[in-house]
């Protein structure tokens, strides 16, 4: 363990910070989440730590902040579908820029020491950048989802520099696994295990040859509890490297599922990058990070842990 105590996660009943949640919690970490329960799940919460039913954009958020002083907050919570960041920029920006930034402040006036920040390698650029896409990549992003967490990264550049207030943003590529939402625009690997387990037909949007960098959900929170070091700053990239195109991400889920319909494309969608994949030598150097889950032995994961919600009769909120 660092010498930090107390840590908050926003956003901790979801997906990618649940599971994080968890992690802390098996370290001994005294843990807080802050979650509206807008995506995510109360029942995800691990039952070891403090939930606080909260909204990051609510008034009380950041005098709970000052009320806790956490040692680090991990900053999970956010709008996370890209479409919806089109369609509503300003909603997107409420919860995405002024959500991050006035939780910033009050950490900076509450003595926090560190925030680690979930952001996007994806949707920072765009398809005139040819990936891989590395820290130093001049960052061109196409939807307001991606210009929201680029306008993040530069506030708490801002405040480290203006408050000293520690920062580590790590840039994210397409994050899959087990508790991942299917419903809500977001997450193709979640969305294909629950159609394809309960037979109903799937839609690839566009021609399928779009591809992305998928790194498993395990990965992405060791990642985050290495950025804990107290001397570790700056931006770093989590993925794997590899390109993987819908499509065949589509064949090799139907193989696991033995899903028996054939591919049903559907229009492609506005805001989103036809290739995104991420180097990630900086996270190798400087965290001591590498990715250990291939992705067939991710994919059975993540099939297996929906099975067993469908088996179960639980359905994945949106």
């Amino acid at each position: 363990m660092t010498k930090y105590q107390k840590i908050l996660v926003t956003g901790g009943a979801g997906f990618i910070g649940s599971h994080i949640v968890d992690a802390l919690v098996a370290r001994r970490y005294k843990t807080y989440v802050v979650d509206n329960l807008s995506r995510g799940k109360k029942e995800n919460v691990n039952p070891n730590a403090q939930f606080f039913k909260l909204d990051i954009t609510s008034p009380e958020f950041p005098k709970l902040i000052k009320k806790l002083k956490p040692d680090v907050i991990f900053h999970v919570a956010a709008q996370i579908d890209v479409r919806k960041s089109v369609a509503a920029p300003i909603a997107d920006a409420k919860i995405n820029i002024l959500g991050t930034l006035a939780l910033a402040e009050a950490a900076a006036v509450a003595g926090v020491k560190k925030i680690i920040f979930s952001s996007s390698g994806g949707a920072m650029f765009s398809d005139d950048i040819r990936p891989p896409y590395s820290e130093e990549t001049r960052e061109q992003p196409v939807s307001p989802y991606g210009i929201a967490k680029r306008a993040s990264e530069l506030y708490l550049d801002f405040e480290q520099k203006t408050r000293g207030l520690s920062s580590v943003v790590l840039r994210y590529a397409n994050v899959y696994g087990p508790r991942q939402n299917s419903l809500g625009g977001a997450g193709v690997v979640a969305i294909f295990c629950e159609k394809m387990l309960a037979g109903l037909p799937t839609k690839i949007n566009g021609s399928g040859k779009q591809a992305r960098d998928y790194v498993y959900v395990g990965d992405v929170v060791r990642a985050n509890l290495l950025a804990m070091n107290e001397k570790t700053q700056g931006v770093f990239n989590i993925g794997t490297g590899r390109e993987i195109s819908v499509n065949e991400l589509f064949r090799q889920l139907k193989k696991i599922t033995k899903y028996q319909l054939s591919e049903n494309h559907g229009p492609a969608c506005s805001g989103e990058v036809r290739r995104s994949s991420l180097v990630c030598k900086k996270a190798a150097k400087e965290l001591a990070w590498q990715p250990k889950t291939k992705l067939d032995d991710g994919l059975l994961k993540t099939v297996e842990w929906f099975r067993k919600q469908k088996v179960s009769g639980k359905k994945v909120k949106a």
